[in-house]
Parts: C-alpha cells; sequence; structure tokens
C-alpha cells in the first residue's frame, strides 16, 4: 500500500492498494471520508495505475464535489431518524427520547449518547425485519452485528451471520427493511443471481425504489460525524 496524490488545486490523496485478488484495476471513493483507494492486481506496475487513475480524475474530483458536508451531532441540528427530521434538543431526563419531531438527548457526550440510542433501534428495528423475512424462507441466522460500515450496507457470512450498517436507521424504514431482506436472501442464494433477486422479491416485493434510493441518497446518511468512540 502507497500514498500519492493527484496534481491540481487542491491536489487528491490516493492511497494505493496492490491485491492478489483483483482482475483489474478499480477506483473506489469511501462515503464515509472520501478517501479514494486505488486497488490493482499484481502484475500491473504502479505507474500503470496511477495512469488509470490520471484519466479518471475528472470523475474523482466530481465525485468528491458532490459529497455532503460532513454534519457534527450536536443540540440545534436536524438529523433524520427513521427518515423523519428530527431536531436534537437538551433531555431534561436521562434517556434518549424521540418526540415528535425531536429527539431529546442528555447534555455532556451527546453526540456519543444519540449514536448509542441509534444503534440500539437499528439493532431493534433490524432484528425484527430479519426474523419475520427469515421466517418467511424457513431460514435461520445464526448472530446479527451492527458496525459504522464505509463500503456496504449490509452483509451475510457463509455462517449465516448477518452485519448491517446502523446508519440505516436514518433511512426511511421501507429503505432498512430492503436491506434486511437483501441480507436475508442470500441465506438461501450466496451469490446476486436472477435466482437471489427472486428471493427478494418474494419476501419483500418491488425492492427498485428502495435500491434507487439508498444509491442516489445512502452518502448522504454519512454525512452525520459523532463522536469518535461511537463509531
Amino acid at each position: 500500500m502507497g500514498d500519492h496524490a493527484l496534481p491540481g488545486t487542491p491536489p487528491v490523496p490516493l492511497t494505493l492498494r496492490k491485491s492478489a485478488r483483483a482482475r483489474r484495476i478499480s477506483l473506489r471513493i469511501s462515503q464515509l471520508d472520501g478517501r479514494v483507494t486505488l486497488t490493482y492486481p499484481q502484475g500491473v506496475p504502479e505507474a500503470e495505475a496511477l495512469s488509470f487513475a490520471r484519466t479518471k480524475e475528472e470523475w474523482i474530483r466530481q465525485h468528491l464535489l458532490d459529497r455532503p458536508d460532513p454534519a457534527v451531532v450536536q443540540f440545534g441540528q436536524t438529523i433524520p431518524i427513521e427518515g423523519t427530521e428530527r431536531r436534537i434538543v437538551p433531555a431534561s431526563g436521562r434517556r434518549v427520547l424521540l418526540q415528535g419531531d425531536e429527539v431529546a438527548v442528555p447534555e455532556g457526550a451527546e453526540a456519543r449518547r444519540l449514536a448509542r440510542f441509534l444503534k440500539e433501534l437499528a439493532r431493534d428495528r433490524l432484528t425484527g425485519a430479519c426474523d419475520d423475512y427469515a421466517a418467511m424462507l424457513g431460514r435461520s441466522y445464526s448472530s446479527l452485528t451492527m458496525r459504522d460500515t464505509r463500503s456496504r450496507w449490509g452483509s451475510c457470512s457463509s455462517a449465516g451471520g448477518l452485519m448491517f450498517s446502523w446508519r440505516l436507521i436514518l433511512a426511511p424504514p421501507e429503505i432498512l427493511h430492503y436491506v434486511a431482506a437483501h441480507e436475508v436472501a442470500h441465506l438461501v442464494e450466496m451469490n446476486h443471481s436472477a435466482d437471489f433477486w427472486a428471493q427478494v422479491e418474494q419476501i419483500f416485493g418491488d425492492y427498485r425504489d428502495q435500491r434507487r434510493w439508498l444509491r442516489d441518497n445512502g452518502a448522504q446518511l454519512h454525512q452525520y460525524r459523532f463522536d469518535a468512540s461511537a463509531s
């Protein structure tokens, strides 16, 4: 792995990663922090990979410009919870409470407290959805974990372990349910074949609008910055 940059104003830092599994040169821009990673196969010279990145400079810079500005979580700011914008206000008690268009958070380390609440809410909603979808397929999963992932909204391991980004709780409920159905369907089909998508449609219904919403709006869920210890 090495660090380079595309020249210009401003220069764009590049993280180079040589991979034995890569079959072609690829670029990935993190939704979380805007990091640009250039991955290339073992047999490809570094200079060739950098040349490829230079041909994609316009696309890279436009993508970085289109990223939403970071929003530090604090009192007075609004944040979407289950797709509804809520203003963050001080709580009178010791618990985080959803009340109408507000979310009340105890003062002191409020960003960390709110992140913990959102993780618990996401786990509750995803557990319920996954239980329902798994029952519809007659399958079971072995575990369900929450993470703050950069490049995927969920995953399913060969052992039946489900993982989700807790930031899905910021999206409308149907988006969270679509991702839950998507990963549960992998309990039957560990691929993205036509059979897999048929399983998704069987348990969720037409998923195309939800899939499109994530593609068009997913980056916005990563703009909210919580205390580092809550990530």
